[in-house]
């Protein structure tokens, strides 16, 4: 997903009743809120982001200063594995991009 809110890719297990478009554009820009308010403190730049809901839980990995790439995973499921996987498969998707 690119930070102005239009999807490169997606996919969705099972058709989940989540519209992962509608998600990655309400959250590109909070994304771009937090940016900035890094930027303002000198906390640096945001590698990582994990949100919490009832419903899911959203990881979102930074790959570049107009990508990002999330993963919602189901409140059962194992958010540490989600957050490995992205860890580990950010630099191949960055050398796509």
């Amino acid at each position: 997903m690119g930070f102005d809110g239009i999807a490169v890719e997606s996919f969705a297990k099972d058709q989940q009743k989540t519209d992962i478009q509608t998600v990655g554009m309400e959250f590109s820009y909070i994304l771009t809120q937090l940016r900035k308010a890094t930027e303002t403190i000198d906390a640096g730049s945001i590698d990582e982001v994990t949100i919490r809901t009832d419903r899911m839980t959203l990881i979102i990995r930074v790959l570049s200063r107009d990508y990002f790439v999330a993963l919602a995973v189901a409140p059962t499921g194992n958010s540490g594995k989600g957050r490995y996987l992205l860890r580990v498969t950010a630099p191949k998707i960055q050398a796509e991009l």
